[in-house]
């Protein structure tokens, strides 16, 4: 309601001075015929609820706080000064393009050299794909706005970019469970694995990690962006992260989101220690080899595995467990570094330098191809 003055049961003498009246409904003034438009606006990011007919309808898109239009984001990154931005568009983009290389070249080398048709190599090009896409949905954005100095980002396109960021977060979660669990037959049960790691199997549980991924993203974006936000509408990240999202809505009304990442970091912390039942059979077999060359080899076969995890689901898990804080720190701005961008990139760089049969397989590919930029250069 406006205030009508400063004598509250005053009565308006003057007829030919109209005066808007207040829909009871959703606080909109509306104007009679012939009246002047009141200089009413929407405070500073709050959001606008707008009623329907029956008075219940709310838009849970944030209004346009520090000059940026209604319902959109604005992600204020790592700084507001120039040369850290320009230092960050840097950054980001060398780092996109190593992992953009690095990812694609294992995706097609683990599909074309016929000695890594095996399980571990299937699910290894499933993992690189997944790690294309995941570094593919937050870099390119956060690099593009740090170079044009427009930290923008649309309500829809908040939305997609967690959907779809969950989504790749869940499924490489349960790709990290089942590698382990393949580490852990072929090394504890070797005359076994070729029975339980069947092509079909292989595939079955393929299609199983890519189907909860899709349901986490649809849960957390479903109870995410059904909710009012309330406040500035400024996300200190430089991506749509869950925690920040939540310190922009009403504490009375995230419940159903809290109980949505409940639920999934329940299924996680259940992925966590498969993991490390899996390992710990895997240690408990490998300290029953005689040599000691023939433990580090076996065992280092495991190592690029323990490296992903500890780098991708412990700082993911600090990330979400952490209290939500209206105002970033350090800490909050590094952290989803760690689990955005450092797993994507050094991915191929700790499967390709620390495994022989990749190495061997660039090297038959690259002795392939010579043959062929011969013809070529002959034909040219």
């Amino acid at each position: 309601m406006f205030p009508d003055g400063p004598k509250q049961n005053a009565v308006v003498a003057d007829a030919g001075e109209d005066r808007p009246e207040a829909d009871s409904t959703s606080g909109v003034p509306e104007m009679k015929p012939g009246g002047k438009t009141p200089s009413k606006t929407w405070p500073r990011g709050v959001s606008h609820r707008s009623s329907d007919s029956t008075g219940q309808g709310r838009s849970s898109a944030p209004a346009g706080g520090d000059g940026s239009p209604a319902g959109e984001f604005l992600l204020t990154g790592f700084s507001d000064s120039w040369m850290v931005q320009l230092i960050h568009a840097l950054l980001f983009s060398l780092v996109y393009l190593a992992a953009l290389i690095g990812n694609l070249l294992i995706v097609t080398v683990t599909t074309v050299d016929a000695r890594l048709q095996t399980p571990m190599y299937f699910f290894l090009r499933h993992l690189s794909f997944l790690d294309f896409c995941f570094i593919s949905v937050t870099v390119p954005k956060s690099a593009v706005n740090a170079f044009t100095h427009n930290t923008s980002i649309s309500f829809w396109g908040c939305a997609l970019q967690v959907f779809f960021f969950m989504d790749l977060a869940s499924t490489e979660t349960a790709l990290l469970t089942v590698m382990s669990y393949d580490r852990y037959v072929a090394i504890c049960r070797p005359l076994h694995y070729e029975a339980v790691m069947t092509p079909r199997a292989c595939a079955r549980t393929m299609a199983l990690c890519w189907l909860s991924g899709g349901v986490s993203g649809v849960m957390h974006v479903a109870a995410t962006f059904s909710l009012p936000f309330c406040g500035s509408n400024r996300v200190h990240q430089f991506f749509c992260d869950i925690p920040q999202l939540l310190s922009l809505l009403d504490s009375a009304a995230i419940l159903p989101e809290v109980r949505v990442m409940v639920f999934v970091t329940s299924l996680v912390l259940l992925c966590f220690g498969c993991i490390v039942l899996s390992y710990a059979r895997i240690l408990s077999t490998v300290l029953r080899i005689p040599s000691a060359e023939g433990r580090w080899k076996t065992f280092s076969t495991c190592v690029p595995h323990l490296v992903v995890v500890t780098l991708f689901l412990v700082s993911g898990s600090v990330a979400y467990v952490k209290p939500i804080s209206s105002s970033a720190s350090i800490s909050d701005l590094l952290l989803p570094v760690f689990y955005t961008v450092v797993p994507p990139t050094l991915n191929p760089v700790i499967y390709s330098l620390r495994n022989r049969d990749m190495k061997a397989a660039l090297r038959r590919q690259c002795a392939l191809g010579a043959p062929c930029r011969a013809r070529a250069a002959d034909l040219c």
